[in-house]
């Protein structure tokens, strides 16, 4: 899976439909990540960070987000 065009300059993609953020540098093919983009639910996040994604209510993606992540 290669990370989406719109997105080659950030790490952190949200998907606004259930409020979860994927990793775009450890995708799965369990994030569906096409689908997310063809649905054009998502959202970047500025600064591109998993702590500012948590602060916008963005829980980590259970598959792309390791679990030492979670804790940052």
């Amino acid at each position: 899976m290669s990370r989406p065009t719109r997105f080659e300059h950030y790490r952190w993609l949200g998907d606004k439909r259930v409020q979860v953020v994927h990793d775009l540098d450890n995708p799965i093919e369990q994030c569906s990540i096409d689908e997310l983009m063809q649905s054009e639910q998502f959202a970047a996040f500025g600064p591109d960070t998993l702590p500012e994604a948590k602060n916008r209510n963005y829980r980590p993606c259970r598959h792309c987000v390791p679990q030492g992540r979670v804790a940052d």
